[in-house]
């Protein structure tokens, strides 16, 4: 591995990647927060329930969908069931398994945040490329996501 500091180059696009990863954060937490009252990482929950087979999935499983840890999608998903937008259930084929599933309530609020979601997205960040670079953008973000994923997963 190299140790030297980082090139010129290479500090514009960490720099560059680390403002703009964050000031996109601060965009969609607040477009949430005005529109639907819900955070950015309940968002993602419901996202994934709605998205997933029955819009169902085991909360292990959604845990490590939206990368965090079992107790934090716990507290997550007690305030989203909480709020009727999220509900659980045991597993009758696993007894040590739970269900989080999303509700009618939950698709509702889901409904009512994403336009705002999709304009801030498109706004902010992938209507800044031309077609042309944003499948370019989409190979790269993928590849680096990819690679955390493999040693993350200790491929």
């Amino acid at each position: 591995m190299n140790n030297d500091a980082l090139h010129p180059t290479e500090l514009r696009a960490w720099l560059g990647f680390v403002v703009a990863s964050h000031l996109m954060e601060q965009e969609v937490e607040r477009q949430l927060k005005t529109d639907g009252g819900m955070s950015h990482g309940e968002f993602e929950i419901l996202v994934k329930l709605d998205l997933a087979d029955g819009h169902r999935l085991r909360m292990s499983d959604l845990a490590r969908q939206v990368m965090i840890s079992k107790s934090r999608l716990t507290y997550q998903v007690t305030q989203l069931e909480r709020q009727g937008l999220v509900s659980r259930s045991d597993c009758p084929s696993d007894r040590r398994a739970v269900w989080a599933e999303l509700t009618a309530k939950g698709a509702e609020a889901l409904a009512a945040v994403r336009p705002g979601h999709r304009r801030v997205v498109r706004g902010n960040l992938l209507g800044r490329f031309t077609d042309e670079e944003l499948q370019q953008f989409g190979d790269l973000v993928n590849r680096i996501a990819d690679h955390l994923l493999e040693q993350r997963d200790g491929r």
